[in-house]
C-alpha cells in the first residue's frame, strides 16, 4: 500500500495562543501522540492538508508525516472543522508502533442491487451498518468491504460473517455474528397501513352518515328533522 507523504514543521509551544500563530501564517496545528511516546505538537501546510482533506477518507488513511526530515506513520484519529466556514483547524495523529497494528472503520459497499429477487419486487435495502470497525495492519488497509446482494429475497439480513476479510483482519466485535444490512418488504408495509386505515368491522359509524341513518331506521327510531315533527303537531 503506498503511503503517502505530507510535510510538516516541528512547534515547539503548545496551546491556544501558538495554535492561532499557526493559523495566522497559514498553517494547521496538530498533534501526533500514542505508541507509549509523548505527544509532539507540529503544523501542516493548509493547502496540502486540504487538498488530502477532499480525497475522502481521510481518517483512514494511513500518512507519512515528514517532520523537518524525520519520517513517521500515523492515522488521523480527529479532524477538528471550523463551525463557519467549515475549513480544518486542527488535527490529531495517532502514532503506528512497531506492531503496525490499528483500529480502523471501513466503509461498506453493496453491489449487484439488480440481481436482489427481494429488491425487484420493491423490497428496500435497510443499511444497518455503513462502516465496518477492524483491527488490521496499517499498510493493509482495504479501501471498502463489498457485499454481494445477488440472489437475496425479502426478510434476509447480511451478517459480518458473509464479509470476507483478509489474512490479519479482525473485527473488533467478536462475540456475534452482527447485522450490516436487511431486505425489508416495502410492499408488505404498504399493506399493513392500508389495514390499519380500514374501519374494524362492527364499529360505530359517524354521525350523520347514511351508514348511522339506516341503523336508526333498524331500531325502530325516527329520522324525520325535529321542525317536520312539530309541523305535523300544529296540523293536529
Amino acid at each position: 500500500m503506498a503511503q503517502t507523504e505530507i510535510k510538516a514543521t516541528a512547534r515547539p509551544r503548545a496551546g491556544k495562543g501558538a495554535a492561532r500563530q499557526a493559523r495566522r501564517e497559514g498553517k494547521v496545528p496538530a498533534v501526533i501522540y500514542g505508541d507509549g511516546q509523548p505527544p509532539e505538537t507540529i503544523a501542516l501546510d493548509y493547502k496540502e492538508l486540504w487538498q488530502q482533506v477532499l480525497k475522502g477518507h481521510f481518517t483512514s488513511t494511513v500518512f507519512e508525516i515528514n517532520v523537518d526530515g524525520t519520517k513517521k506513520h500515523v492515522i488521523p484519529r480527529d479532524l477538528q472543522l471550523d463551525p463557519i466556514k467549515d475549513k480544518p483547524i486542527h488535527v490529531d495523529f495517532l502514532r503506528i508502533g512497531k506492531q503496525g497494528l490499528i483500529r480502523v472503520e471501513v466503509p461498506v459497499r453493496f453491489v449487484n442491487e439488480g440481481q436482489s429477487p427481494g429488491l425487484k419486487r420493491g423490497g428496500v435495502l435497510n443499511i444497518v451498518r455503513h462502516e465496518i470497525e477492524v483491527t488490521c495492519p496499517y499498510d493493509k488497509i482495504p479501501p471498502h468491504f463489498e457485499v454481494d446482494l445477488t440472489g437475496l429475497e425479502i426478510g434476509r439480513s447480511i451478517h459480518i460473517s458473509a464479509v470476507s476479510l483478509p489474512d490479519g483482519m479482525t473485527p473488533t466485535i467478536k462475540d456475534r455474528d452482527f447485522t450490516i444490512a436487511t431486505i425489508a418488504g416495502r410492499v408488505k408495509q404498504e399493506e399493513e397501513d392500508v389495514a390499519a386505515a380500514t374501519p374494524e368491522e362492527g364499529a360505530a359509524a359517524p354521525a350523520g352518515s347514511e351508514e348511522a341513518g339506516d341503523d336508526a331506521k333498524a331500531a325502530g327510531g325516527d329520522t324525520k328533522p325535529a321542525d317536520a315533527k312539530g309541523g305535523d303537531e300544529k296540523k293536529k
